[in-house]
């Protein structure tokens, strides 16, 4: 295994997808699908195979791309697409051409319903692919529930039906057939039965249910309440029935679909072909873009790969005469033939999402691999960040963070945690017990423990941070200034508010909202969450062991040796004064066992 392979293998996302394993010559040898990218991909080379076909497969693979869907459904779908169009060599499932089924809907004066794996477009109507046979034969099983469909295989006509030539089978007999053979039911009632049917099909389940409930409050107000159940059942049904499971609808043929997703310093484009409702191509170009560049715009940017993807498929424009393309930014350019639309819902909408999705992740993978080959590069992103955000003269490699803990004054501790590139160093982190405050004071308890920390920094002659997070708002960054002065330093200082994680600046009365999802604001959190829990924990601890001091701690000449001692046989203070002088006497000496037995049994002052 390659670095960049073994690179790529780290970046996998957890979502359902298909990956495509490239030889040495750049050909495709193998294309997968998977419920989880990471899990599957990584099982072809954390193990050995008993196969010898996965085994000279992973011997032969030197790189990977793959393409991340919304559903498993969706990832079959496209696996199936792209074998049947790259036949890869590793690929023996599907080396007889055998294909997902489709359901199919004719063309005739009484059409039929039924499941086939042959897609010949001439005379029907297909629906599908579906990944899973059961699918579709429940969903054709569910059909022939709702809608009175014949089964038969006869060539019903006109003349057919004049010459009363086929016999009424059982089906017409149970009620699942309304006798087309025989000409029973008009083909314009029929015809709206398979209205009805294609709609289920095109996933549009809503207008039949609705449809079938008109029918339905009729047959009520009509007293035909035998009628009205049956059609009641029959919107129950329906209702249950989910939707097909398909990349994209059958209906699309020979389309273009672009996703352009911006960055702070890069532009992602992501590419497919979608040719006879299927998606058979994909793939995706990253530009490069200076933050304050100007000169190439999102819309110049598109063009320039609409440009480019043409040239590389120039094969498929050749053959299937796209006219159609699907983005979400509308280029800066005009081809000739070229129809640019944004769509706002149904199918191309679903397949724009899908390739944004690509986009994303595509710039996701990039970072991640720029962080493993550079360390150092995120970090240095992120302290970039927080410097524009912040205002600051200089990279905050060195932030401290300070925090305050009590109960009504008791116990007064402060902590002081210490990140470094953006990350905790945990063995700077300091702990501050409260010796100049009484009460509750949070901001004489601030001053205190920013006076003590940076007092001992210039002493030692250790580097002071670049800049200062105090948990809370004005007070609190008051409270730091203060300290500061009275040290003779300058450092940024800001506050991080609990509420709303609101950020305050010295000398301003609003606080600044920062966009939540920034890398500034997760850092400031990171801070804050870290300073409070190292506080809490060093508070619990003094409290915890001022809460179990027992009496025999009070007691001068009597250490913990000697009260460990007694509380060990006597098992509580309790039982240790009912016991006598003697049975103390025993235990530690005459000396002790007498200053310890008239301690607990001095009487108090009258």
């Amino acid at each position: 295994m390659n670095d960049l392979l073994r690179i790529k293998l780290s970046l996998l996302p957890e979502s359902p997808g298909v990956y495509r394993y490239y030889d040495a010559e750049g050909t495709i040898i193998y294309v997968g699908k998977a419920k989880n990218l990471r899990r599957r991909v990584n099982s072809y080379f954390n193990r050995e195979h008993e196969s010898l076909r996965t085994t000279r497969l992973v011997a032969n693979i030197v790189d990977l791309q793959y393409t991340v869907v919304n559903t498993e459904e969706e990832a079959l779908d496209l696996e199936n697409n792209l074998i049947k169009e790259f036949k890869p060599h590793y690929n023996v499932l599907l080396k007889d051409d055998k294909s997902y089924p489709w359901i199919a809907v004719t063309r005739e004066l009484y059409p039929r319903v039924f499941i086939t794996r042959e897609k010949v477009n001439r005379g029907a109507d297909f629906y599908g692919p579906y990944p899973k046979t059961e699918v579709a034969h429940t969903l054709v099983d569910t059909l022939r529930k709702l809608f009175p469909l014949r089964t038969c295989r006869h060539a019903v006509s006109r003349e057919t039906i004049e010459a009363q030539k086929h016999r009424l089978c059982l089906q017409y007999h149970i009620k699942n057939c309304e006798g087309c053979c025989r000409g029973l039911v008009s083909p314009e009632q029929y015809a709206d039965y398979i209205t009805q049917v294609k709609r289920v099909l095109s996933g549009d389940s809503k207008q039949v249910a609705d449809y079938l409930t008109e029918q339905m409050m009729a047959a009520a107000a009509e007293l035909r309440f035998e009628d009205a159940e049956v059609l009641k059942r029959k919107v129950n049904l329906i209702e249950r029935l989910r939707s097909k499971s398909v990349i994209v609808s059958p209906a699309i043929h020979n389309l273009d679909v672009y996703g352009l997703y911006d960055s702070d310093n890069d532009v992602y484009v992501n590419y497919m072909h979608v040719r006879s409702g299927t998606v058979v191509q994909s793939l995706t170009l990253q530009y490069k873009r200076q933050r304050d560049d100007r000169e190439h715009s999102l819309e110049e940017v598109l063009a320039l790969a609409i440009s480019e993807i043409r040239q590389e498929f120039s094969d498929t424009y050749r053959d299937d005469r796209v006219r159609e393309v699907v983005v979400n930014i509308i280029p800066d350019t005009e081809i000739e033939g070229l129809q640019f639309v944004i769509p706002q819902r149904g199918d191309k909408r679903k397949l724009l999402d899908i390739a944004l999705k690509n986009a994303i992740q595509q710039h996701t993978d990039h970072l991640k691999m720029m962080e493993k080959l550079n360390p150092e590069q995120r970090a240095t992103r992120t302290l970039t960040t927080m410097q524009r955000d912040l205002h600051l003269t200089e990279l905050p490699r060195h932030i401290e963070c300070f925090d305050n803990s009590n109960i009504q004054g008791a116990d007064a501790v402060a902590s002081c945690v210490v990140f470094r590139n953006a990350k905790p160093a945990k063995k700077d982190y300091r702990h501050f017990i409260i010796k100049t405050v009484d009460g509750v004071d949070d901001y004489a308890s601030m001053r205190e423990v920013i006076t003590r920390r940076y007092s001992r920094l210039l002493q030692e002659g250790s580097p002071l941070p670049q800049l200062l997070v105090v948990d809370g708002g004005k007070g609190q960054i008051t409270a730091a200034l203060e300290a500061l002065q009275e040290v003779g330093i300058e450092i940024a200082v800001v506050g991080l508010a609990k509420r709303m994680d609101e950020v305050y600046f010295p000398g301003d009365s609003l606080p600044y909202n920062l966009d939540k999802n920034s890398e500034t604001i997760r850092v400031l959190q990171h801070l804050r969450d870290e300073s409070h829990r190292f506080a809490i924990t060093f508070h619990r601890k003094r409290r915890s062991g001022s809460q179990i001091n027992s009496e025999l701690d009070n007691i001068k000449g009597v250490g913990a040796k000697t009260a460990t001692l007694l509380l060990k046989h006597f098992r509580s203070v309790k039982r240790l004064k009912e016991a006598s002088l003697d049975d103390i006497v025993a235990l530690i000496g005459t000396a002790r066992g007498n200053v310890v037995y008239n301690a607990l049994h001095v009487k108090p002052e009258s």
